[in-house]
């Protein structure tokens, strides 16, 4: 057994290898024999251990044994194999705490997780491959750090990012200005000039908020701002290979008013229609430049934050493009945080932050992207792992299966990606010797101006200065730094300290919380009496803030950042940049930054002693300090725009192609609706059917002239099946070919008359569904699986009656179909919360809509991308029908995915008055106000007591629908 030790402990060294690189890591590919060089021992940790299940486990042990003669079936094998599966065994374990420690945490979705991953074990692992086998974005824990994967060579992509908040433009940012605009807005325009710079990026638009408000500089309004000029590639502009970067700004909102990120949520899907134009505009014209006439559609749609992400998950679902999220600072993180300080109730949260609306939106935005962008491992294990739509444990266990090739059961994850942020390098200086002293390397040059700015504010600037740069937020943890300072005082004694706390004018001006936190640090700074040794300059220019790092390094001072977490840490990299040691927070990025550079020392930020510790000892050991500061410029290079830019285009790559359906000339031509000048979609719901007809006779009998019968067209949206439809009209004696299209099935199917003779009748019509429509829709959708956990899942919702329980919900076949799964609800006063039925698809990792209908009797599951607003988008993207040409009547309530009808460019009618059937309780699917998502005052929305042919008439007469 002695020989045997050496090769045992082989396997179990490349355990402990795969189980540090399983998070975040790279791992090598199983396909080493073409490389030459494989290993049976990481074969079988990645093919056996991966997994972690027992089965699996007992099966490869057997196979392994059955490949061998039995002379070669020796103790050494048999050791090895049931040590690994102890090992398995001992993880399980492990997997079951931390399910308890969630469960402690969260009870609700803690149960629910253990629930799943039991039925993973139990359904999941039986080797069957399917249609889900082979995904490579079901994979989990992706990371840059170490060789990027291989890729295709690029060639001439179009890449659409979207931050919407704050001040955005490409020179001289007004970083501190207000709360949303701060690190975000200045990632987001280095990545788009950085990245349009790329090799084989052909243009990069950056789409945000156009602003016109009084007060704000005009450069905020401008359509278009361009970041990257190609003359600085000359060569590459004049081979035609590079358009540049652009800032395209968006009108959406209130014209007159400057949105802070809260109140911008009624207002995302104006904004998703006015990009969705500008996306085809741009596609067709890059086609044109570059695509011999063909249109050249985004390689991806990046959205940055939560209400970017759900304007990027409906542009991805419209235009059949994969999406790419990065959250910056996660909603539900937020929430907890302020919970814990204990200043404010949970309503009060959500009443100043839209906080559940932002946690939803981040929900969506798991459900749609292909990829999400984290800045650290931490991000993942403990920010993201909070969300109902991504667990760590089942995303391991779904990337085990695809590797294998088995069958997922219509169960997704998106794949998490760690990219560290960038930075840009062109502000970075050598001037500085190890010792600290200026390099003379030619005329003394005059110090720049904000050095004398800060210096005024000490007694002796000769001292190392201590800089933070931070807003004034009570998250930032500036009061701690400043009690750190105060109370120690050979720190004191030692060093300045300089607080760079954003631009104001006046504190009295400031926003309530700003101004508490600058207020508590002057009553700091005069309670301690540190006048002379501290300062905090009003104004500053953000070209001015590497100086600023500058004047730090040059006193051989130390930057510091506190924060009680820090989720993405640029100030650090711009730090070592310049050549500055850091003391920084051992909650967040910054754990996983020092790993790489390796320049400072991390601190506890509710421990003032501990702060006052690192900051002495980093600055009174020389040899330390100068340690650190030559990490930093050694490794800084890890954090540049070019290697994050590399990484990011290594991930698109691997996105599977998907574009729009756009009609061509030929079927245009073919086409009635698009020849249209309006379209008049009906989505009533909240009314009986004899109501529903009298409403559509009366829409028609309302628009129809006699000059131009053919100027206005009628579409019939609703959650009816087409045969339902066909029924109903024949019914009541009216021609279905009187419609251009139907959208049926809660937006899941489009179908179109067709018939044959110049006066069709109903024996004549047929109805021919829009399949490129269902290409659309068709991503991520669970299918069969979906269909097997709904129908487990819908005999578990009972009425109890005593000991007597009568099943509510049962599998509707006959109004069913391939991409809408339809259930009939027997008693709606007893079924679950829709929200709560949707957190649990969620929880199962199934992507999908989930909608109550026909007054609470019926329930729809579709795909994520389909619904009937969509719907309206795809026949504006297929045929041309401009959205404001569009006219959707509603009622005064309806399905579940009613709202979703009464925002975007296109005008809505709301139909008021006795007809309409109060909406069921169990249609409140929001944990947020209805004003929270739709801006009901908006121009595009009227209202009308009543659904007669006048009343219909008034109100298209307003909107500007030519009428009898």
């Amino acid at each position: 057994m002695v020989g045997n030790d050496n090769w045992i402990n082989s396997y179990l060294d490349a355990i402990l290898d795969a189980g540090k690189s399983s998070v975040g890591g790279d791992r090598p590919s199983l396909l080493l024999r073409e490389r030459g060089h494989f290993s049976p021992a990481r074969y079988f940790v990645e093919e056996v251990i991966t997994g972690y299940d027992e089965t699996d486990l007992y099966k490869t042990w057997l196979r392994a044994n059955a490949m061998r003669s039995p002379q070669e079936r020796n103790t050494r094998l048999e050791n090895m194999t049931w040590r690994i599966w102890n090992l398995a065994r001992k993880k399980k374990e492990f997997e079951k705490e931390e399910a308890c420690r969630l469960l402690k945490r969260h009870p609700e979705t803690g149960k629910t997780r253990i629930d799943t991953t039991a039925d993973m074990s139990e359904d999941l692992f039986e080797g069957e491959k399917g249609e889900d086998a082979g995904d490579p974005s079901v994979a989990y824990g992706d990371s840059t750090t170490g060789s990027s994967p291989k890729t295709s060579s690029v060639d001439k992509l179009y890449i659409v990012l979207i931050s919407l908040h704050g001040l955005v433009r490409g020179e001289n940012m007004e970083l501190g200005r207000d709360s949303d605009t701060g690190g975000q807005v200045k990632y987001v325009v280095e990545f788009a000039k950085a990245l349009s710079s790329s090799p084989g990026v052909y243009r990069v638009d950056l789409l945000t908020r156009q602003i016109v408000a009084p007060n704000f500089d005009r450069s905020y309004g401008e359509p278009e701002e361009m970041l990257v000029s190609t003359t600085f590639k000359n060569s590459k502009h004049e081979k035609g290979e590079n358009s540049g970067g652009y800032i395209i700004r968006i009108p959406f909102g209130p014209k007159d008013k400057y949105l802070a990120k809260e109140q911008m949520w009624p207002f995302i899907q104006d904004f998703v229609d006015g990009a969705l134009s500008h996306i085809l505009r741009m596609s067709k014209k890059i086609g044109e430049e570059i695509g011999c006439g063909h249109p050249v559609w985004p390689a991806v749609i990046h959205g940055h934050y939560a209400s970017a992400g759900v304007a990027a998950s409906l542009l991805s679902g419209a235009l059949n493009l994969p999406m790419a999220f990065t959250g910056h600072f996660l909603g539900k993180d937020k929430l907890e945080g302020l919970l814990k300080q204990g200043r404010q109730s949970r309503e009060q949260i959500n009443m100043t932050y839209k906080i559940m609306r932002r946690i939803e939106a981040e929900e969506l935005s798991l459900d749609a992207s292909e990829i999400v962008i984290a800045s650290t491992r931490q991000e993942i294990e403990e920010q993201w792992n909070l969300y109902d739509g991504f667990e760590v444990i089942l995303a391991r266990k779904l990337r085990a299966r695809v590797k294998r090739g088995a069958n997922c059961y219509g169960r997704y994850m998106p794949r998490m990606v760690i990219i560290p942020p960038g930075v840009e390098f062109g502000h970075i200086v050598h001037d500085f010797d190890v010792d600290g002293e200026e390099e003379n390397h030619g005329p003394a040059s005059e110090d720049p101006p904000i050095w004398s700015q800060i210096m005024r504010f000490f007694t002796n600037p000769r001292k190392p200065m201590i800089l933070a740069v931070a807003r004034p937020y009570p998250e930032k943890n500036i009061t701690s730094l400043v009690k750190a300072f105060g109370e120690c005082r050979p720190l004191r004694e030692l060093a300045n300290l300089t607080l760079i706390m954003g631009n104001r004018e006046a504190i009295s001006k400031m926003h309530n919380t700003s101004a508490s936190v600058l207020t508590s640090v002057l009553t700091l700074i005069d309670e301690y009496d540190l006048y002379g040794q501290v300062a905090y300059p009003k104004h500053h220019k953000h070209s001015e803030v590497p100086d600023i790092y500058r004047l730090a390094t040059r006193t051989k001072g130390a930057f510091v950042n506190v924060a009680y977490f820090e989720q993405f840490g640029v100030t650090l990299i711009e730090a070592a940049m310049n050549g500055l040691p850091v003391i920084a927070t051992k909650n967040g990025a910054p754990v996983e930054i020092n790993q790489v550079l390796n320049n400072g020392l991390l601190v506890d930020p509710h421990d003032q002693n501990a702060i006052a510790d690192a900051l002495y000892k980093l600055l009174s050991e020389k040899q330390l300090w100068s340690r650190c500061r030559e990490n930093g410029l050694k490794n800084i290079h890890q954090f540049s725009w070019p290697e994050h830019c590399k990484n990011h285009l290594s991930r698109i790559l691997t996105l599977g192609a998907r574009s729009p359906a756009i009609g061509s000339k030929e079927e245009r031509s073919n086409a009635p609706i698009s020849g249209r000048k309006h379209i008049i979609v009906i989505s009533v719901d909240s009314v009986n059917k004899e109501d529903l007809v009298r409403i559509i006779r009366n829409a028609i009998e309302a628009a129809h002239t006699e000059n131009t019968p053919a100027s206005t067209g009628f579409v019939l949206s609703t959650s009816l099946t087409i045969s339902e439809i066909c029924s109903l009209l024949v019914s009541v004696g009216m021609h279905p070919a009187g419609f251009d299209a139907f959208i049926c099935n809660s937006g899941s199917s489009i179908y179109y008359p067709s018939y044959s003779g110049n006066m069709p009748t109903s024996s004549k019509v047929t109805h021919v569904i829009d399949q490129n429509h269902q290409s659309h829709i068709e991503y991520r959708w669970g299918g069969e699986g979906l269909r097997k956990y709904l129908v487990k899942w819908a005999t578990s919702v009972v009425e109890r009656k005593g000991r007597i329980e009568r099943q509510m919900i049962f599998e509707d076949s006959e109004h069913s179909s391939a991409y809408c799964l339809a259930f009939k609800v027997v008693n709606p006063n007893h079924l679950p919360p829709l929200k709560e039925l949707r957190k649990l698809m969620r929880i199962q990792s199934l992507r999908c809509n989930a909608l109550y209908n026909h007054s609470a009797t019926r329930l729809s599951v579709t795909p994520i991308h389909a619904s009937r607003s969509q719907a309206i988008r795809y026949l504006f993207i297929r045929w041309g029908i401009e959205l404001p040409n569009i006219v959707v009547l509603v009622g005064e309530s309806g399905d579940s995915d009613y709202e979703e009808l009464l925002g975007g460019l296109h005008r809505t009618i709301i139909l008021k008055g006795d007809f309409n059937i109060p909406a069921n309780r169990i249609h409140t699917v929001r944990r947020y106000p209805l004003q929270d998502v739709v801006a009901l005052d908006s121009s595009n929305i009227i209202e009308v007591q009543g659904c007669t042919t006048d009343d219909i008439k008034s109100a298209l007469q307003q909107i500007g629908v030519p009428t009898k």
